[in-house]
């Protein structure tokens, strides 16, 4: 399914045309339920599909004479807006994000989404390293950690370079991610949860018990070291092998203390 219009260097444009990974697209959206935003229309390979679920889709491009084209071959409840993902105002509503992001703006679209409030789920084509980060896999980053008591990521697959035009010079990976119904932190947390795993994250020493004594108020200390050894973490372990669990009860701990 190739496209025959280049994609465009200063816009990070990499087409995806690999039809198993068109159909794994869709196929994670119609599991899930109410309107589509398409974050990077292209030339319709994944819009098209998509149309087919029936469900109301708003496609956001940043090519104007791609979204120009696009919007003559949809039909409604598809439609097709001439925009910058990173300035579009989002529905309040409740709606689904597809898209098969930009590989140069990846963390900056990654911040934007996670910031912004009314989407459920999230299917997301990035890169392979960038997608494995972000689920956690050997490990959780910081931005991971930061969003987990709200979010809950997922690795979905593969994807070759193969599978664009022009092709990136890496492979990319299918990250889901989905707002929790029920959160292991409260909203009104959020900033000084924030806080706190940027501390951690950051904070001098050789292990856990280390790293905690330089980031916790001095009267968390004790009662966060016993809780770090009733949770079996060896000497060694770092910030990374927190799960989402533990990142939201070390917050209470630290809360409780401060």
């Amino acid at each position: 399914m190739r496209t025959p219009y280049p994609g465009r260097h200063e816009l990070g444009q990499n087409f995806l045309i690999d039809p198993t990974t068109i159909a794994t697209l869709v196929r994670l959206v119609a599991g899930t339920e109410g309107p589509i935003v398409e974050i990077g229309t292209g030339d319709g390979a994944l819009t098209l599909p998509l149309q087919g679920l029936g469900r109301p889709l708003t496609g956001v491009e940043i090519d104007g004479r791609r979204a120009a084209r696009l919007a003559r071959r949809v039909q409604p409840p598809t439609s097709v807006v001439h925009a910058d993902f990173l300035r579009f105002r989002l529905p309040p509503a409740p709606y689904v994000l597809v898209g098969n992001l930009p590989f140069h703006q990846t963390t900056g679209m990654l911040r934007h989404i996670l910031h912004a409030t009314g989407w459920t789920e999230a299917v997301l084509l990035v890169q392979w390293e960038v997608a494995r980060r972000r689920a956690g896999v050997g490990g959780a980053t910081m931005m991971t950690a930061q969003w987990w008591p709200w979010c809950a990521f997922g690795l979905a697959g593969r994807v070759p370079a193969t599978a664009f035009r022009p092709r990136p010079g890496v492979d990319g990976g299918v990250l889901t991610m989905s707002r929790r119904q029920r959160p292991l932190l409260p909203p009104a947390d959020l900033n000084a949860y924030q806080a706190l795993v940027r501390r951690v994250f950051t904070a001098p020493g050789r292990g856990l018990p280390e790293i905690v004594a330089a980031s916790l108020p001095r009267a968390s200390r004790p009662e966060a070291h016993r809780w770090l050894r009733r949770q079996g973490l060896p000497s060694h372990a770092l910030p990374k092998h927190l799960t989402a669990e533990q990142w939201a009860h070390l917050h209470h701990l630290s809360s409780r203390r401060a």
